[in-house]
């Protein structure tokens, strides 16, 4: 079967696995490398790389669900002990976390609009990178990426917003598909 072949199939069938069905192990380092080599290769007028990626793993994801819980019960009051653990444990469900964070800003000449999808065609790619190397993920965001105390704790700088964090791991969880759009609902011909 040639590459071209692969990817149809890929593209015709792609699903996302559930976090909580994401376990190990996920990419060594050098797997990691080629799959953020790919994942950086997407459209990007004017080549500003309006995007950067930080890679979360080990203790540090221990240390984030500490401090996810702690920004929780400050926001919510008394929490259950099951949304406690959930939120001890939302970098850690998958064992390794990959953020892609949008830097777009105002360019003279690139939209920020086109910054902003360009990050989002690095989720995609990560995707599908993840998957070509026999890996599963999943592109989520969740409230961490918009609440002000968690992004500082995630190294998000002022400026810069999350396009997602994209869980990494194995998985043999049996995905059954789910509806999709039929395209008569969302295509037009101009």
């Amino acid at each position: 079967m040639t590459n071209d072949v692969k990817l149809i199939d890929y593209l015709r069938e792609r699903h996302s696995t559930p976090v909580a069905q994401i376990k190990g192990p996920a990419p060594d380092a050098a797997e990691l490398d080629e799959i953020l080599t790919s994942a950086v290769r997407v459209p990007d007028h004017g080549k500003i790389a309006p995007w950067r990626i930080v890679v979360y793993r080990g203790d540090v994801c221990v240390s984030l669900g500490e401090t996810f819980l702690e920004i929780a019960c400050a926001q919510n009051g008394e929490m259950t002990d099951a949304a406690k653990e959930a939120e001890r444990v939302r970098f850690t469900r998958a064992p390794l976390v990959v953020g892609v964070i949008s830097t777009a800003a105002p360019h003279a000449k690139i939209p920020e609009w086109e910054q902003v999808l360009s990050a989002g065609a690095v989720c995609l790619n990560m995707l599908m990178a993840c998957e070509a190397r026999g890996y599963v993920a999943n592109w989520r965001t969740e409230w961490v990426a918009y609440d002000a105390k968690a992004l500082t704790a995630l190294g998000v700088k002022e400026g810069e917003k999350v396009a997602g964090f994209i869980h990494v791991g194995s998985s043999d969880f049996p995905m059954p598909d789910r509806p999709r759009p039929q395209l008569a609902d969302v295509v037009t011909y101009a």
